[in-house]
């Protein structure tokens, strides 16, 4: 092995020292190596199978080693099918492995793994598993559903978005909804959160808190960052955001940004769209079906009214000549039954009359009879009135020797009435006597 000192004119070149790496490496770490791994990202280049390993901490699934591997083309012809045949499944994100690896170090490339076999007993990783546990845990609790039974409102323009503020995706996401071909106006505000790395779970969940506080003000809330790997992903997959995010009273759309995976909260959210810019379409498109739906209605009603009143005028017109048919129908039946009743009054009148002249001319022929016998009646009762009358006359009372006594022109029935020096008058038969009482 070489060593040199601090002397600035021996320093080596990147590709010496690169070399020098390269020969410790191939000496220290000669021969194969079984490594169990997660698999972070895997993809295919001209036939070769490159992949990211990572190790995760058992508590908050951090990663805490992450390397390079790859399986060149000749040996994962024979891989693969192997593997495929055994598990089921194809190499993927979250999978974890067993590889028999051997040690690589390039000068121009740095170091690798190089895959040359892989234990297909290992078909699920350690962080599949780990979001399947998360999940049971949920159904368990009777919450994973909760959010995605909550309905996406027809007019959901204020935006709640929880987001790092310098993240590409925010941005984008942003520009998306202020460029929409409709010209909708979208509110949003974000609510910064640490979208990668140990701080993700406390950061989204304070900031739904936050949104939470003043939920009167939002329609949705959305969940969003920019591409990465799985392992940069890992904080999105921990119980408590998860249940946080579940039990949230606003729908969530996520758009965490990677095409390949899927994290717990992509299952548990109303909504879940690979990348930010596929939220803003869906926002958009979620506005524009709503007034698509608006329109449909304005036409249906305007279409119903317009039905409704060419009907209407052609009722009104049939009524208008039922109306005026009816009108000339009853008129004329009106017009017979007024004759008819003229002439039945007339002929009434006219018989009420002939009866009339009858009684009256009757009552004529009778009127002097009954005007005799009536006078001759009378002049008797006249006779009758005139014998009583003579026969109460004062006269022929003092004629047959009575007297009456008067004081101050009124008879006199009591003497008690009376008092001494009273003048009183006396009437007989033939005079007046005049006396003073004693």
């Amino acid at each position: 092995m070489l060593i040199f000192d601090d002397d600035n004119s021996r320093a080596m070149t990147l590709s010496e020292l690169n070399g020098l790496v390269k020969e410790v490496i191939t000496l220290s770490l000669d021969g194969d190596f079984w490594v169990e791994a997660e698999l972070a990202s895997v993809h295919e280049s001209r036939g070769h199978c490159y992949m990211e390993l990572v190790e995760k901490q058992e508590r908050n699934n951090t990663p805490v080693a992450q390397a390079r591997a790859c399986c060149w083309c000749n040996t994962w012809m024979r891989l693969e099918p192997k593997f495929i045949r055994t598990t089921g499944e194809t190499l993927h994100a979250g999978m974890k492995v067993l590889l028999r690896v051997k040690a690589n170090f390039h000068e121009a490339y740095g170091f690798s793994w190089i895959v040359n076999d892989i234990d297909p007993t290992y078909t699920l990783g350690d962080m599949a598993r780990r979001r399947q546990e998360i999940l049971q845990i949920l159904k368990d609790e009777g919450v994973i559903d909760l959010n995605k039974s909550l309905s996406i409102p027809m007019f959901a323009k204020r935006i709640a978005v929880i987001s790092s503020a310098t993240a590409a995706g925010y941005g984008d996401f942003c520009n998306q909804l202020v460029d929409n071909d409709y010209g909708f106006a979208f509110t949003t505000r974000l609510f910064p959160a640490v979208m990668q790395g140990e701080g993700v779970e406390q950061s989204v969940i304070n900031a739904l808190d936050n949104i939470n506080e003043e939920i009167d003000n939002f329609d949705v809330v959305v969940i969003i960052r920019g591409g990465g790997s799985t392992a940069d992903l890992s904080g999105f997959d921990t119980l408590a955001l998860a249940e946080n995010v579940a039990n949230f009273p606003l729908p969530i759309i996520t758009g965490i940004g990677h095409d390949r995976d899927q994290s717990v909260l992509d299952v548990i959210a109303c909504v879940s769209m690979k990348t930010p810019t596929a939220v803003a379409a869906f926002l958009i498109d979620n506005l524009a079906n709503t007034l698509d739906t608006i329109n449909d209605i304005t036409q249906r009603i305007s279409t119903a009214v317009r039905n409704k009143m060419e009907r209407e005028n052609m009722r009104i017109q049939r009524i208008e000549q039922y109306i005026s048919t009816a009108f000339s129908i009853k008129k004329i039946k009106a017009e017979s039954m007024l004759n008819d009743y003229a002439s039945r009054i007339r002929n009434a009148i006219s018989q009420r009359l002939l009866i009339e002249q009858n009684r009256i001319t009757t009552i004529q022929q009778r009127l002097p009879l009954t005007l005799k016998g009536r006078i001759e009646r009378e002049n008797m009762r006249l006779q009758l009135l005139e014998q009583r009358t003579r026969a109460v006359d004062p006269i022929n009372i003092l004629r047959r020797g009575y007297s009456i006594t008067l004081h101050n022109g009124i008879s006199v029935k009591d003497p008690a009435t009376l008092k001494q020096g009273d003048e009183i008058t006396i009437l007989v038969e033939n005079g007046v006597i005049n006396a003073t009482t004693k």
